[in-house]
């Protein structure tokens, strides 16, 4: 099961970019292997469309209430309809959606469930909004392998600046351009490295 977490808050740009990406990276990793999302905007439904338009199957999270899925924030449930439209299965899983904790928690269940872990992350630490370098050092930390997904011109709805990461190691911009590649993935061990002692202090 391949599983997939980032940013919600991608530009309309970055989402087409992104999904062209994803699929490239798709046709890389192991042959078959279901996707596995948290519903919600942003990342999620830009991996199911990649992950559909690949030829495999997508598996869909819900929060529940009991036995029955919870009401999602309003600012998801036009993304979940899309992701319900394209899965092939959905799991529920108690957790409020409303709360950012219970979320990240869910997301943490998602990635520990997962044998690899695709990262739509721009480099950016951990915030009161985002947790996504929080969830790729969870990862790291576990000895799941973690593909960092930023291409080229990506940005964020809520960036500034443009779209290049504003994390450092030592001293140096962590980039990952449109391949990737070994030197991507030795830049982004290196900073869920740094945000996981982080997170020790």
């Amino acid at each position: 099961m391949i599983a997939a977490v980032g940013h919600a808050d991608l530009t309309a740009a970055t989402a087409e970019l992104l999904e062209t990406e994803l699929r490239r990276r798709l046709d890389q990793v192991a042959e078959g292997a279901a996707g596995l999302v948290r519903a919600g905007a942003g990342l999620p439904v830009v991996f199911g469309r990649a992950l559909r338009s690949a030829g495999r199957k997508l598996v869909v999270l819900l929060p529940a209430q009991g036995t029955v899925p919870a009401p999602l924030p309003e600012r998801d449930r036009k993304a979940a309809g899309e992701l319900l439209v394209l899965a092939e299965q959905v799991r529920l899983l108690p957790y409020d959606p409303a709360d950012r904790d219970a979320c990240v928690s869910a997301d943490e269940r998602l990635v520990a469930s997962c044998r690899r872990l695709l990262a739509v992350w721009d480099g950016s630490a951990s915030d009161g909004r985002d947790a996504t370098a929080h969830l790729v050092a969870f990862a790291q930390a576990r000895g799941i392998p973690v593909d960092i997904v930023w291409p080229e011109g990506a940005a964020r709805a809520t960036d500034r600046h443009t779209s290049l990461p504003r994390t450092t190691v030592n001293g140096r911009p962590f980039r990952c351009g449109p391949g990737g590649g070994r030197a991507a993935g030795r830049q982004g061990r290196a900073v869920a490295a740094t945000a996981a002692e982080e997170a020790d202090d």
